[in-house]
């Protein structure tokens, strides 16, 4: 069998590029998806009669793309990352397809559905492939672009998604269609760009499918998601809600024993988290999302409600956050390639996030539009420097056939986090917006300003003693006619929403907190030189000289017992097709004759690894403690010498590279994780 070496999957800088740009316009369409429809929602709802339905569009696509996360990354680990990036894409086209000829909100939900099921493998997929091209050190670098690609879709999805939304017809087909269209052209491109360029050399590996784990996952995350969509409609402790609750717990427990079952072939192995680097990663993903969905979530209504801005304004007035989310990542992806530390970053970019929603706290009514942008910078700064550096992180840590899983996980964990702060904080916001505005009318009509506006505008008066003075949330569905107000009629309800928005930056910044006492923890693993490919490539090369080895020593035993002047059959076929076939290993005639030497070190190598072997099925790390000792002896040499050979995987592996282990990524790390801030490189690595 040939095997791809580790030069085989070496990638020139032009090559990556080009990899890169598909996946990017892959990412771009994903992220874009997410801000334009929401920019939209309200034209398409109105247009389609079903405006108190519209939140069923937004939860169908946030529940099949969270599901569909974990899927795509034990599945890609599985058969490989190619034909499911396709997959992803064309589901993606598909469903933008069928959206764009929806004729209600109900189709619409459906086909979102659809469209979700591909963008969960957009997100986890991009971020995995380049695990697999591009070596841990290397890879912030080149991560970071996708950071750009998510910061520009912020901003141009709000654009675009106004643009549309506020036209009629573009060439006789309805604006807000274009939403959905705009995306196939794009779509088809990435498709044949990766189709193209993408070529990452992959052994199959034989696995059961963890069906019961996906069906439990489903069961888990269909109510827990509805209800917080839904919760602040229906109420948090309705019988719906109650009903969610229940049913999210009982799959909850389901997953985690069908995961126990499974073990290693589990969908989200549990052993994962033994390692302290994945386990950081992952609870700070999840707070991070609480934080940064969640928080970021009131910055769109605040520019729109309390500054006038139309959607399309909003969009561009973000640009600060953009530009820091840019800035962050590229700078600490230049800075990771150059020294391989990347503690810092994640750290540091906490600490800026707290600074930024603790200063948001403090924004109201009348704050200068320009002291809210240097925040935004700010926050943009915060997140750019910790998200990269955090999937980083987690990919090496794991073991190199688990680069899906572990990608997948963090954002799965991420994009939990986001859905939970997205329920949480808007719930808190709507439940102290009336109170809130009705207080600050209150105190306003005693003023000489807000007299004068009332008796000049009558009208105006009725509709803010309406919705104003109600203390009903539902008198704030539609917020329109707050820009059509006198300034000193509309000044209290923005006063009462910039005080509720405090209210909920200054929770963000709490939980933010949290999130950076978490990744404290986080340690300074050295990055690794090769890429995910070169290390499976290499470790495939050393499972192939072992297999030849095991199969020459039994074929040379019979020689030991021949009579004396038979000739003994020769080993030196198979070992010659072996991958080290030009180093010792290759000397059939020496491997029989250290083979026929009971004494010999190649037998003692050979039941060294043998017991090896049988330690690492076990699958708790002992494998690599035994390997680490015993494959340091010799291959199978002629002159049996215990310091004849070298590490087997030496002829194919460059200098420092080290032997990738074949355990999984909790004992892989484990075992080989470096503490923080210790320079000394882990027992993977040579």
């Amino acid at each position: 069998m040939s095997t791809a070496t580790a030069d085989d999957t070496t990638l020139t800088h032009r090559q990556i590029l080009a990899i890169l740009g598909g996946l990017m316009m892959a990412m771009f369409l994903a992220a874009l998806d997410q801000t334009i429809v929401s920019t939209a929602m309200r034209t398409i709802a109105d247009d389609l009669g079903g405006f108190s339905i519209q939140a069923w569009a937004t939860t169908a696509f946030l529940i099949t793309s969270t599901i569909a996360t974990p899927l795509y990354g034990k599945l890609s680990d599985i058969y490989g990352r190619k034909p499911f990036i396709l997959f992803a894409i064309g589901i993606f086209i598909l469903g933008s397809v069928l959206c764009g000829l929806a004729g209600s909100v109900y189709q619409l939900a459906a086909y979102r559905a659809v469209q979700g099921i591909g963008a969960g493998g957009l997100f986890s997929l991009a971020f995995a492939i380049i695990g697999d091209v591009v070596p841990p050190r290397e890879r912030a670098k080149y991560q970071g672009y996708f950071l750009a690609v998510f910061g520009t879709s912020s901003v141009l999805g709000p654009v675009l998604g106004g643009f549309f939304a506020g036209t009629d017809k573009i060439l006789g087909v309805t604006g807000w269609r274009w939403i959905f269209y705009i995306n196939v052209p794009i779509a088809l491109a990435a498709f044949l760009v990766v189709m193209r360029v993408l070529h990452i050399p992959h052994r199959r590996q034989e696995h059961r499918i963890d069906w019961p784990g996906a069906v439990a996952l489903v069961i888990c995350l269909v109510p827990l998601l509805t209800v917080a969509e839904q919760g602040r409609e229906w109420g948090w402790g309705s019988g719906r809600s109650l009903l969610c609750y229940g049913i999210g717990v009982v799959g909850l427990i389901l997953f985690l024993l069908a995961e126990w079952r499974y073990q290693d072939e589990a969908l989200l192995p549990l052993r994962l988290f033994r390692g302290r680097t994945f386990s950081v990663a992952s609870t700070s993903s999840f707070i991070l999302g609480i934080a940064m969905f969640g928080g970021l979530l009131t910055l769109p209504l605040y520019l729109q409600i309390v500054k006038g801005a139309s959607p399309t304004k909003a969009g561009l007035m973000l640009l600060p956050l953009v530009l820091g989310i840019m800035t962050g990542s590229i700078v600490s992806g230049q800075v990771i390639a150059r020294t391989g530390k990347y503690r810092k970053f994640p750290i540091i970019g906490s600490l800026l996030m707290v600074a930024a929603l603790a200063l948001f706290s403090r924004i109201g009514a009348d704050t200068p539009l320009w002291q809210t942008m240097l925040v935004m910078a700010l926050m943009g700064l915060g997140l750019g420097g910790n998200m990269q550096p955090v999937i980083t992180a987690a990919q090496n840590a794991a073991n190199p056939r688990e680069i899906g899983v572990a990608t997948s996980t963090v954002t799965f964990f991420r994009s939990m986090g986001g859905t939970v702060g997205a329920a949480v904080f808007l719930s808190v916001l709507f439940s102290l917006l009336p109170e809130k505005i009705k207080g600050a009318f209150t105190a306003a009509q005693s003023t000489p300003d807000f007299q004068a506006a009332a008796r000049a505008n009558p009208d105006q008066l009725q509709l803010i003693q309406k919705a104003g003075t109600s203390g009903s949330a539902s008198a704030l569905n539609d917020t329109s006619f707050v820009n059509r107000l006198a300034d000193a009629l509309s000044h209290p309800f923005k006063v009462g929403f910039s005080d509720s928005m405090s209210i909920v930056f200054m929770v963000a910044a709490g939980i933010m907190v949290v999130g950076f006492i978490v990744i404290l923890f986080l340690p300074e693993v050295p990055l690794r030189s090769l890429s995910a490919a070169q290390q499976r490539a290499q470790e495939d090369a050393h499972d192939d000289a072992r297999s030849a080895t095991s199969a020459a020593v039994p074929a040379a035993a019979p020689a030991a017992a021949a009579p004396a002047g038979a000739s003994a059959p020769l080993a030196s076929a198979p070992v010659a097709s072996g991958p080290l076939a030009s180093g010792p290993v290759g000397d059939g005639a020496a491997a029989s004759s250290a083979a026929a030497r009971p004494d010999s070190a190649a037998g003692n190598g050979s039941a060294s690894r043998a017991a090896s072997a049988t330690a690492e099925l076990r699958g708790d790390g002992a494998g690599d403690d035994a390997r680490n000792r015993h494959d340091l002896e010799p291959a199978v040499s002629g002159e049996g010498a215990p310091n004849a050979g070298a590490h087997a995987a030496d002829s194919v592996a460059e200098p420092h590279a080290g032997h990738i282990p074949h355990h999984a990524a909790g004992a892989h790390e484990a075992s080989g994780e470096a503490t923080a801030h210790d320079d000394v490189e882990p027992r993977h690595s040579r």
